[in-house]
């Protein structure tokens, strides 16, 4: 039966790659890579320089695709649902033109169970009903991970939760369930609604790579300085992603050393 194997492959840093995903990458007969144009090539190209550094595979098909738009009309639940089905469709088409026996890899950017969409595409080929597969998930590092160890943080305070969320999210209203928040995917600069004045916040961008930049300190007065940094970023690469870790004060600020 054919086989779709989802590789995580880390936050940007070839030497992300566990040695599982190196397998991986190796029992595979086809790998995807999504392209999104020259302003994100440098996604594309990570890819490639770890299908350079690590496969030994000298059978494996290496195949492009083109990333559909997804549109901005309408809801955006819609439109992401219509944006994962085209997909979906790419994913489909691939399968159904390779052998039986043949293994189809995915290589997915930090962890694929981490706000990643991919088993959710994967989900609607099999759904679909028109190919059989079996699937395989290699986890990988993700930026969280990437973001902590870059500032030489713990991701949580003992005792306490962390809520990792969206900056669409965020900019609706702080997580009423825990005083540090996780942000991943904010197109909106969410922190600059956090109004607290006394929480801080870890800020990283382009984790993991050569570009990467790290910046903390007093939200209130780091979040001008990050926002002027992500703007020169951005004009820089033509393109950002970012991460960060909002920690607001408990009103029992001390540790439990257990």
């Amino acid at each position: 039966m054919r086989k779709i194997l989802v590789i995580g492959i880390g936050a940007g840093n070839p030497e992300h790659m566990t040695v599982q995903a190196i397998k991986a990458l190796n029992r595979a007969d086809v790998l995807l890579i999504p392209t999104k144009g020259d302003e994100k090539a440098f996604l594309a190209d990570a890819r490639r320089e770890i299908c350079d550094r690590f496969l030994e595979n000298p059978a494996c098909r290496i195949l492009d695709y083109a990333v559909p738009v997804r549109r901005a009309d309408g809801s955006y639940e819609d439109g992401v649902n219509d944006w994962h089905h085209a997909i979906a469709a790419i994913y489909e088409r691939t399968l159904a033109d390779m052998s039986e026996d043949e293994t189809l890899g995915l290589l997915v950017w930090g962890d694929p169970m981490l706000y990643d969409s991919t088993l959710r595409i994967v989900g609607h080929v099999r759904a679909a009903g028109r190919v059989s597969f079996e699937t395989e998930v290699i986890p990988g590092i993700t930026s969280v991970q990437a973001l902590c160890a870059g500032h030489g943080i713990a991701l949580n305070r003992i005792g306490l939760p962390v809520e990792i969320t969206t900056g669409r999210r965020l900019a609706e209203g702080w997580p009423e369930s825990a005083r540090d928040a996780l942000v991943m995917l904010d197109g909106v600069q969410a922190f600059r609604t956090v109004e607290d004045p006394e929480a801080e916040i870890w800020w990283g961008a382009y984790l993991g790579t050569p570009h990467e930049i790290l910046l903390s300190g007093r939200l209130a007065d780091m979040a001008q300085t990050i926002t002027e940094t992500r703007r020169r970023a951005r004009e820089a690469h033509g393109w950002i992603m970012d991460t960060y870790l909002i920690r607001r004060p408990t009103a029992d600020t001390g540790e439990d050393a257990s």
